[in-house]
């Protein structure tokens, strides 16, 4: 795995997400006083879930074809998507946010 800096925890407001360019896309999530990290790419079809919804249960929902899933395991939570989101490791070190993804990942 390599470990990459995202951003700063004061550029990623509680209930929000963004893309992280790397290969495969990642989307960070942050959620109360948690981050999660999921593979970017809706399991259903081509959707950024980046762009998804939200939701207050540590879900989020894609954008285009309802499906949501888990972000703390990536679970497929409701059709159509049946396949679960890839999870990647989160960590905060002095209030930097980094994400382990595979090696040769790295943008």
């Amino acid at each position: 795995m390599a470990r990459i800096h995202v951003c700063s925890v004061s550029e990623l407001p509680a209930g929000e997400g963004r893309r992280v360019d790397t290969t495969p896309a990642v989307a960070l999530f942050h959620v109360d006083d948690a981050f999660y990290a999921v593979a970017d790419l809706c399991t259903h079809a081509t959707a950024s879930i980046s762009e998804g919804y939200l939701e207050d249960d540590c879900t989020v929902e894609c954008p285009i074809h309802t499906a949501r899933f888990c972000l703390k395991t990536g679970a497929a939570l409701c059709q159509p998507a049946t396949e679960p989101l890839q999870t990647f490791p989160v960590s905060v070190e002095g209030g930097e946010i980094f994400v382990d993804v595979p090696e040769g990942g790295a943008a």
